[in-house]
């Protein structure tokens, strides 16, 4: 699908409105599309916060990040219409594929603009979670075929946010050695590991294959680096680095592109399937993730990540969600427990 007479400089309209992880998954197949359409504009809706991702964007991508008025709830969302209505665009790209989104859709197909949306594979996911299916196309992919149904094919051109190493943030030590992110928390409680594994990982590194070409590497010449939010995981996070100068609590200290550009720096981030392993994945820093009730089958393993990298226990029972819930059917969260990959290494 693709309007017929080019409409000169009307840009293509871009939403996805939340969350953070799925945000940044959005930014591979935009810059790309973007790189592959130079002469065309796209005009991308977010929120505030998400916006703050799209670093080092093509010039022909424009971002609006929207207040929190305009974000959320049903007078958010006319808000949002009455808003949008008034730009002139040419179509659609719907990455969202939820009830707001529906509602911007319908009102722009009523002005006779083209609107395509994100496949969500509804049956294809039934599939998985009932062991019918291997797996799925990827989310990421997904995006793209977006694109392509408005007439934009293209070839993914995307490896990082930054053109070049970033500098690092103020106050951290300059880098020698090997450096390791850990970000242990994920939003649903079937998705994060207790990780008394990765307390110990943190406090003493057995680093054993997190190296170049799979070497040792020697715990003594490691920093570690701890990701989470403000307040109570930042909380844990402390008690964990507690007199070791070689862990560094980054927790809620430090603003999001700087959050990125020290993940630019990272040899390794090991996290859970979460918006963390997504933000590695833009600045091209390898992720070892950690899998419970969903699994890569799903479509979610961070961008340009290897399945190798991905550990799961492999159980009868996984994946038992899409994208996580605060319970596990059986009671036992038994595919949290993953102390063996970490043994191994």
């Amino acid at each position: 699908m693709i309007w017929e007479k080019d409409k000169g400089a009307a840009p293509i309209l871009v939403l996805r409105l939340s969350a953070l992880g799925d945000v940044a998954m959005t930014i591979p197949a935009i810059y790309s599309v973007a790189r592959a359409w130079p002469q065309r504009h796209f005009v991308v809706v977010t929120s505030a916060f998400c916006a703050r991702l799209f670093i080092g964007r093509p010039e022909n991508v424009e971002v609006i990040g929207l207040p929190k008025e305009e974000s959320k709830g049903l007078m958010g969302t006319w808000r949002l219409l009455r808003r949008l209505m008034k730009m002139d665009v040419c179509a659609v790209a719907d990455l969202h594929n939820v009830l707001r989104s529906w509602v911007i859709d319908a009102a722009f197909r009523l002005c006779g603009k083209p609107v395509a949306m994100l496949d969500k594979m509804r049956g294809e996911r039934r599939d998985i979670l009932a062991h019918r299916k291997p797996t799925c196309r990827p989310v990421v992919m997904r995006y793209f075929d977006v694109f392509a149904r408005l007439g934009l094919p293209a070839e993914p051109q995307f490896d990082s946010v930054f053109a070049e190493l970033p500098p690092l943030p103020a106050g951290l030590p300059s880098k020698q050695g090997h450096w390791i992110g850990i970000a242990p928390f994920a939003r649903y409680r079937n998705k994060m590991c207790a990780t008394e594994e990765l307390r110990k990982f943190a406090i003493k590194p057995a680093v054993k294959g997190l190296g170049e070409n799979g070497q040792s590497v020697d715990s003594q010449n490691v920093e570690v680096f701890l990701f989470g939010a403000r307040g109570k995981e930042a909380e844990t996070l402390a008690a964990w680095a507690e007199g070791n100068p070689h862990i560094h609590v980054v927790a809620g200290t430090l603003p999001i592109e700087e959050e990125l550009a020290l993940m630019a720096h990272l040899d390794v981030m090991m996290s859970m399937d979460s918006a963390n392993m997504h933000l590695a994945s833009l600045v091209g820093t390898r992720v070892i993730s950690f899998w419970g009730s969903t699994t890569p089958a799903c479509g979610f393993l961070g961008w340009n990540q290897k399945q190798e990298d991905a550990v799961s226990r492999g159980l009868d029972c996984q994946p038992c969600t899409i994208a996580g819930s605060e319970h596990c059917p059986l009671k036992t969260y038994a595919c949290l427990q993953l102390n063996t990959r970490l043994s191994a290494n």
